[in-house]
């Protein structure tokens, strides 16, 4: 599934620039959607299967994401929003045969991240902080698969990094078809644990005459140092179960059921989003430090002949924080050729707004937890766009060992008026 659907994946991660950039996603915190396309029983058609260790596939993506608004989080829900990003991603596929003859894949991936931000300036009052950023996110991923049994598992690893934050992660995930191959379960467990550097904004930060300066965070502990702020960090962790079945129901229909379960605890907030009370004064954003979230989706493929693909999907999210929300989304794939495809693409998404938000000075004094960050209002938005894919048999441009090319573009509107634009080129090496 990797190696088809890596520029969508490449999206989905583009569309989820980090908070400190003020994107408001339309999924849930760490979630990945890909395009699902069951397994189907085939014969093994492969008369000599190599035991050694050799690369199965390279994958490469690049995105380019830029957005604009006027409701920014670091200055209280007022305020440009105006990002850009630049998104380089690359995966070594490699593939050997074990002892037991059963096929051990190896996903060895890194990307490279490069932002800006204009609103990250006004984290300093005087408009002189930093304004871009670099990201750096290598992966490792292990799988085992038992065909005659039909069983899959494997581990795998992640790290992501940046000036205000880190991340270590790990999952496990368990596959198993059905004696006649047309349906399989899934399972996955994984863990994410995050350092958040809790960087306030420029009037919030301890003033002190004397050389040793001692700096509380959120989570009770101190730091400090001789004449210079040592910048603390606060954990934040996040825990998710997810279980999938996919079923072919005859040779043209196919369907898929998904349900996880996502916990958080930590500091859940961000330090340099300001909130403006009623009375006009200001402070930091704070949120609970626990959440609990519930998405469930289902997915349907249709096969209408043999050019055209209805790839459909519908998700229902919520959570404790009083968010509420639905996703629909249908790409339809036309084959204008044996090799050459043509995949538009529509999403649409509403929710409610979490019970702990408020715009510009609407919040009142006496709130116990309050943020304007509009990632958390209510609103519905609009994305869409095309997608063109080219896997000839000799090679893209005559090139063989490049055996397929997929552009993909797509525009996004909220109705807070904020908008983006973003587009992905994923080369496929074999």
């Amino acid at each position: 599934m990797r190696k088809i659907y890596l520029s969508v994946v490449g999206f989905s991660i583009i569309c989820r620039i980090h908070a400190h950039a003020q994107t408001r996603p339309d999924t849930n915190y760490h979630k990945k959607e890909t395009i699902f396309t069951p397994n189907v029983a085939e014969p093994d058609t492969d008369s000599y299967r190599p035991r050694s260790l050799r690369i199965d596939e390279i994958d490469l993506v690049s995105s380019y994401y830029k957005q604009n608004g006027d409701h920014s989080a670091v200055t209280g829900g007022i305020g440009t929003e105006k990002v850009t990003d630049i998104s380089n991603g690359i995966t070594l596929n490699l593939v050997w045969l074990n002892n037991a003859m059963n096929k051990n894949t190896l996903a060895v991936g890194l990307g490279f991240d490069y932002h800006s931000s204009a609103s990250q300036a006004f984290v300093s009052a005087t408009g002189a902080s930093k304004t871009g950023g670099t990201r750096l996110y290598p992966s490792l991923d292990w799988t085992v698969e038992n065909e005659k049994k039909g069983t899959s598992f494997g581990i795998g690893t992640y790290y992501s990094g940046e000036y205000n934050y880190s991340s270590l992660g790990a999952d496990l995930h368990f596959s198993k078809k059905t004696k006649d191959k047309n349906g399989e379960f899934g399972a996955k467990i994984q863990a994410y644990f995050d350092n958040v550097t809790l960087i306030y904004p420029s009037e919030f930060i301890p003033k002190t005459t004397t050389s040793t300066v001692i700096v509380t965070t959120a989570s009770g502990s101190t730091s400090s140092g001789g004449g210079k702020v040592s910048i603390p960090t606060s954990l934040r962790n996040t825990y998710t179960g997810s279980l999938s079945y996919s079923q072919m129901i005859n040779s043209r229909l196919q369907v898929m059921l998904l349900g996880d379960v996502v916990a958080q605890n930590g500091y859940l907030s961000l330090p340099f989003h300001r909130v403006y009370f009623s009375n006009g004064k200001d402070t930091i954003e704070k949120l609970p430090s626990s959440r609990f979230k519930l998405p469930l989706g289902f997915r349907l493929n249709y096969f209408l002949g043999d050019n055209i693909i209805i790839r459909s999907y519908y998700r229902y999210y919520m959570d404790n924080w009083g968010i509420k929300s639905n996703t629909v989304s249908l790409e339809v794939p036309v084959k204008i050729s044996p090799f050459f495809s043509v995949s538009p693409f529509y999403r649409y998404y509403n929710q409610s707004a979490a019970k702990y938000f408020a715009p510009y000075e609407a919040h009142s004094p006496t709130d116990q937890f309050y943020t304007s960050n509009y990632e958390f209002s209510k609103f519905n938005s609009n994305f869409f766009g095309v997608g063109f894919r080219m896997a000839p048999p000799k090679g893209v441009l005559g090139w063989q060992h490049l055996h397929e090319l997929e552009i993909r573009y797509g525009h996004y509107t909220q109705n807070t008026d904020l908008i983006s634009d973003v587009v992905s080129v994923s080369l496929g090496f074999k």
